[in-house]
């Protein structure tokens, strides 16, 4: 008897893999950064050990709290290039590249999603109350800003080394210094990762 169709064939294909790990993130994402927002005060910090912080801030600017853009720039720039991205995505998929160059654009894509979330929908359906208050959730558009302006909630902040600069030094002698300083959140995180991966184990392919 002759095989039916599609018999044989993995249910989890490179496709179905890339949306797994995409919604994965988006969920984790967002489930971290709504019961920062929720939980948290503006600027209050949790110590889980001397290295690693929960610091709730938000940036509303790139990645890591760096601004270069106006915002509406930046956030109608952010879909575009999800955009582009999401089809370079499916286009590898279709010829077949390797499973793991797949997982680090689809880490990529969803990061970059993330962030969207938080700029085009949080200034809609939260408040920003002043500290000691935590935010809540608010009858859709009564928010603290119009879409496409909300801010981007970052929480971890890693200060592995937290220092002074020797006397001695000029220009920076006997100032403060830490490294490492941008706060992140789950998203950057996702596209960071993806981004090294590629440029780790898949250099050569991009390159062609």
């Amino acid at each position: 008897m002759g095989k039916k169709e599609g018999e044989g064939k993995p249910w989890l294909t490179q496709g179905r893999l890339a949306v797994l790990v995409i919604v994965a993130v988006l969920v984790a994402d967002q489930l971290i950064k709504i019961a920062v927002k929720t939980n948290m005060y503006m600027h209050e910090s949790i110590r889980v050990t001397d290295w690693f912080y929960i610091l709730f801030t938000e940036n509303p600017g790139m990645a890591f709290g760096w601004e270069f853009f106006d915002k509406l720039f930046l956030t109608s720039f952010r879909i575009v290039a999800v955009a582009v991205i999401g089809y370079l995505l499916y286009r590898i998929i279709r010829k077949g590249v390797p499973t793991g160059m797949v997982v680090c654009v689809a880490l990529i894509v969803a990061g970059a999603a993330g962030n969207i979330i938080d700029c085009v929908f949080y200034g809609l359906i939260f408040n920003n109350p002043p500290a000691p208050f935590v935010a809540d959730f608010v009858p859709f558009g009564t928010g603290y800003e119009s879409a496409f302006h909300g801010k981007v909630v970052d929480m971890f902040y890693f200060p592995i080394i937290d220092t002074y600069w020797p006397e001695w030094m000029p220009w920076v002698g006997g100032r403060h210094f830490v490294f490492f300083s941008p706060i992140f959140n789950f998203a950057d995180a996702a596209i960071s990762c993806g981004i090294i991966a590629l440029l780790i184990f898949y250099h050569k392919r991009i390159s062609q």
